[in-house]
């Protein structure tokens, strides 16, 4: 045998090793853990019932002696001469015998263990029984199994040196018996404690708040200072997030929510983030690659945490669920999640290309149907903002994508303002876009045969480095694909006409129809031919089963007008009907609303009669050139000049209209305005006197055009209009001269004073005898003293 030593000492386990365990071990052991747990509880149980037991048996039974022994002669004795000794002259035979016989019923509790010894005293005699002794000892509580959190391994030269803690263990609430005495304790605490006054308290929370702006700006500071470095300091600043000090709990939170928004705002990078792949991570790379990669795992991450933070604010309001910290009361929910509302707004509008985008859009957009009109109204124009400068299309796509499943899923009954942000979607022309695209000759170079064939050498070498920059220049001048830009506002648009046709068949009265209507008068050109008859029809129905405002008919109208203006040009469809609609409808236009309704009116017009004059016939453009002037005099000044420009362009459009300046007639027939349709109203045999009241009009714009329309609205010479009005649009005039504002547009001049600015130095008399007589009575005094006007009346008058 070796007389070598041998190694009893069983190496460590690795921390690669204890990972490995496997999850039938770990079930056991916790299985083995709870086990123990049950049998501690049992044991502990029967033990206290046991005791419950002997107790309850003392006090009902009688006692019993414990232990019985035979007394030595000299003890009885002793005892005998003890009893001879006693007083008998004061104690009774009875109390005598009582006395005994509870000297020998001792129990074990009533007797005294130094009185009465038991049979094995011997042992323990001269022994003292020390005080502490005879005190009841308690049993130690059992440690309760510390459990360990593995922490990362430290690595050695020669091996890897596990690490791990203790896990901390919470105090387990007292029982219930203690929390009064507790609470007394606490009261008593802040009873004995200074009370502050409301001026100390106001001064102690200025000085709280003052140092979390510190700390806010600090942090927020040192990241934008490098980025890079202290990427980390976003998840301090994102800790301050729970605040628990209730006196300032709600301003930080709020003042932490929007400082975290600007900086992700400055320090996001303009490029979408990818996960790395196993390759990538595996792959050496170098030390500034290295930290771009932590930098953006650390950006993203914390991003992501913010986002969550910020959609747990609004749910909490929502559900009006309080907090266990209670640091933050029910009341104060609204304002942190009206904060946090508008910073998902912002982030949504200004970091469009950034990682969790789609996921900010499905947060933003249920809340523009939110009964909180401040919270909706925000949320819907960081829609439209976003959809106006959403240039590739896919924010767009996906912001239509929910719009659609939130109607759809509430049936319809949404706020109209959510359908209305629509109309802000940037597509415009597609498929004409798509057909001078597919039209336009593609860039071809030359290949190796054609260059060597055509070109000298030198030639070839200016080819190449030629075609090398063309490429170069083409890529930089479009980063996406133009198709694909067309795939996305296609299905963008199929979308939206979807949402529309669903509201048309099946929520024809729901107050979401005018927007609706609004929506396909925008969109209408862009509409597939294959729907027109069928949408003509609807829409044709619509206004006249009489249920629409006038608002909403003449968006009908507009919305025909456009299919037939666009695509609709090969169609061979009369709109008789919609003129007779639109003839009608001018009547019954409120003044005091007309300033509404006047801008769709005017767009009906420039497309009914201005771009179709040449399917539109004489009498039809006399019928509306006399009603348009018929409603200019009621309406306001605004919509007045651009109803005046509107007739100045159809009398452009239609020449021979100039009749209506004269007083002659023309044919038979009288002119009934009351008849609702153009063609056969008689509108010949009528003038426009209307513009000789309005040449009197307080408002200088319409004395000009009226004046201007009388003399046949020439374009140059006497009469014309300056280039200003002339080269205006009449809805553009009509939005210039707006009087929303309930001021005068253009200001009107004050009246001119009739006081004079200096007095006539001089006679004031031409004739020169006159005044001199004058001067002569006025120089000569009176007599005041009798004033007898009897003598002056004849005699024969009567008293």
């Amino acid at each position: 045998m070796g007389t070598g030593k041998r190694n009893h000492n069983k190496r460590r386990p690795s921390f690669r090793k204890l990972l490995k365990t496997s999850n039938v071990k770990l079930g056991n052991k916790l299985k083995n853990k709870q086990f123990k747990q049950e049998n501690a509880a049992k044991k502990q149980r029967k033990e206290q019932r046991k005791l419950r037991q002997a107790i309850s048996d003392v006090s009902t039974k009688a006692p019993q002696p414990l232990e019985r022994y035979h007394k030595k002669p000299e003890e009885e004795e002793d005892e005998e001469e003890f009893l001879e000794t006693l007083p008998t002259d004061m104690m009774e035979e009875d109390d005598m015998e009582e006395i005994r016989a509870m000297a020998q019923r001792a129990s074990f509790i009533t007797r005294d263990l130094s009185s009465c010894a038991p049979v094995h005293a011997k042992k323990r005699k001269g022994e003292q029984v020390a005080a502490y002794e005879k005190t009841p000892r308690k049993m130690k509580k059992k440690e309760e199994e510390k459990e360990l959190i593995h922490l990362l391994p430290i690595k050695d030269k020669s091996r890897l040196i596990p690490q791990s803690m203790e896990k901390p263990v919470q105090p387990k609430e007292e029982d219930n018996d203690s929390e009064p005495e507790e609470e007394t304790e606490t009261v008593e605490e802040e009873e004995a404690g200074p009370s502050l006054s409301a001026e100390e308290q106001l001064e102690l929370r200025a000085q709280k708040l003052q140092e979390r702006k510190e700390r806010i700006a600090h942090l927020g500071s040192a990241i934008l200072s490098d980025p890079h470095t202290n990427i980390k300091k976003v998840k301090e600043m994102r800790a301050m997030l729970m605040e628990t000090d209730p006196s300032v709990a709600v301003t930080v939170r709020k003042l932490v929510m929007v400082s975290l928004m600007e900086v992700f705002k400055d320090i996001v990078p303009s490029y979408r983030i990818r996960p790395l792949t196993e390759a990538e991570k595996a792959a050496k790379v170098k030390k500034e690659t290295k930290q771009l990669r932590e930098f953006e795992e650390g950006l993203v991450s914390q991003y992501k945490f913010y986002l969550e933070n910020l959609e747990q604010v609004v749910k909490d309001w929502k559900q009006r669920k309080l907090k266990a910290s209670e640091a933050v009361s029910l009341d104060c929910y609204a304002g942190l999640a009206e904060v946090a509302v508008r910073c998902m707004c912002e982030l949504m509008v200004a970091l469009p290309h950034f990682n969790f985008h789609n996921n900010i859009i499905v947060m933003v957009v249920p809340h523009m149907n939110d009964s909180t009109r401040k919270v909706s109204e925000m949320c819907c124009d960081a829609v439209k903002k976003l959809l106006k400068q959403d240039k590739l299309g896919d924010a767009s796509l996906a912001l239509v994508k929910v719009v659609s499943g939130i109607v759809k899923s509430r049936n319809y009954h949404v706020k109209p303002e959510m359908l209305r942000t629509l109309l802000c979607l940037r597509i415009k022309e597609v498929e004409v876009k798509k057909d001078t695209e597919a039209l336009k000759p593609k860039q071809k170079f030359m290949s190796y045969q054609e260059k060597k064939k055509n070109l000298s050498r030198m030639q070839r070498k200016w080819k190449k480095a030629e075609e090398k920059l063309q490429k170069e220049l083409m890529e930089a001048e479009a980063s996406e694909s133009k198709d694909k830009k067309l795939k996305l506002h296609t299905e963008t648009l199929n979308i939206v006409f979807l949402i529309y046709f669903r509201i048309l068949k099946k929520a024809q009265k729901s107050v979401l129809l005018p927007a609706v209507l609004e929506g396909l008068a925008k969109f209408a050109h862009l509409i597939n031919l294959e729907f027109f008859d069928d949408l003509l029809a609807v829409l044709h129905n619509l206004i006249v089963c009489g249920d629409l405002s006038n608002r909403e008919s003449l968006h009908c109208i507009q919305t025909a007008f456009h299919i037939l203006s666009g695509q609709g040009d090969v169609l061979n469809i009369d709109p008789l009907k919609f003129y007779t609609h639109l003839y009608k409808i001018l009547l019954t236009l409120s003044a005091a609303r007309f300033a509404e309704e006047a801008g769709i009116v005017l767009q009906c017009l420039d497309v009914m009669l201005t771009k179709r004059r040449k399917q539109v016939t004489l009498l039809r453009a006399q019928a509306f050139l006399k009603r348009l002037s018929t409603i200019s005099l009621h309406t306001m000044p605004d919509a007045t000049v651009g109803i005046l420009a509107a007739n100045r362009t159809i009398m452009h459009a239609f020449p021979k209209s100039d009749i209506m300046l004269d007083n002659e007639m023309q044919g038979s027939g009288v002119y009934l305005p009351e008849l609702d349709e153009p063609e056969y109203c008689n509108p010949q045999n009528t003038s426009l006197w209307e513009l000789h009241s309005l040449k009197r009009h307080y408002h200088p714009v319409v004395r000009k055009f009226a004046a201007h329309l009388m003399r046949g609205a020439p374009s140059e010479g006497g009469g014309s209009l300056s280039v200003e009005l002339s080269r205006r649009l009449p809805v553009e005039l009509f939005e210039d001269y707006s009087v929303k504002d309930m001021t005068f547009n253009p200001p009107v001049g004050a009246p001119p004073s009739k006081k004079k600015d200096h007095f006539t130095i001089g006679h004031a008399f031409l004739d020169s005898e006159l005044k001199t007589q004058i001067d002569q009575v006025l120089a000569t005094e009176p007599d005041l003293t009798s004033l007898n006007f009897a003598e002056h009346r004849g005699s024969g008058e009567p008293v």
